[in-house]
């Protein structure tokens, strides 16, 4: 039965990354670029580069309206996806009030850092909210070194954009259900 459930699971994971894969966006689509999170499409422009005609997504991010340009081809590649579900937002809560196995703090912090760094950079808000979740723990027990309290601050804005995105919530209300998780474990 465990194998059933974790083929079924792989099978499931496998259509949704069939479906980004085919992802096509639209001006005005909200969508998640890894490590700089949630912007909206703004444009598709056509260009020539090196004499080759290329779509591009003009995606403006959220936070900092930094203005970014996606060939409409590398979508999958950059890791360009949708906001998560509304739905999805429970999953995201259980990575965060989970224990992580293995003991990370025995680790040197550019070790972490690299690993961290690693996580953000694919784009999935799950890495994210792990690395979230370890950062905010080990400062309870060590101090952070600069790069990792930048980490955290990174991943800390990563997180609640989105989930502010998805559940239609200001970023007070979302900030405070996860503190809240916390403190309730």
């Amino acid at each position: 039965m465990y194998f059933l459930t974790k083929c079924g699971e792989k099978m499931a994971e496998n259509a949704v990354k069939r479906e980004q894969a085919c992802q096509e966006f639209s001006p005005g689509d909200l969508a998640v670029y890894p490590a700089h999170g949630v912007g909206r499409i703004e444009a598709i422009e056509s260009r020539e580069i090196g004499g080759n005609r290329q779509d591009f997504y003009i995606m403006k991010i959220l936070e900092n309206g930094m203005v970014i340009m996606i060939p409409t081809k590398n979508v999958t590649s950059v890791g360009l996806r949708s906001v998560i579900h509304k739905n999805d937002v429970n999953k995201v809560y259980e990575i965060i009030t989970s224990k992580k196995e293995g003991t990370i703090d025995n680790q040197t912090w550019n070790r972490r850092y690299r690993e961290y760094m690693d996580k953000i950079k694919t784009g999935s808000l799950y890495d994210v909210a792990e690395v979230f979740r370890d950062l905010f723990m080990l400062k309870f027990t060590k101090d952070l070194s600069f790069g990792e309290r930048k980490l955290l601050d990174t991943a800390q804005g990563l997180l609640l954009k989105e989930l502010c995105t998805a559940k239609n919530k200001d970023e007070k209300a979302v900030m405070a259900e996860i503190e809240s998780l916390f403190t309730s474990n």
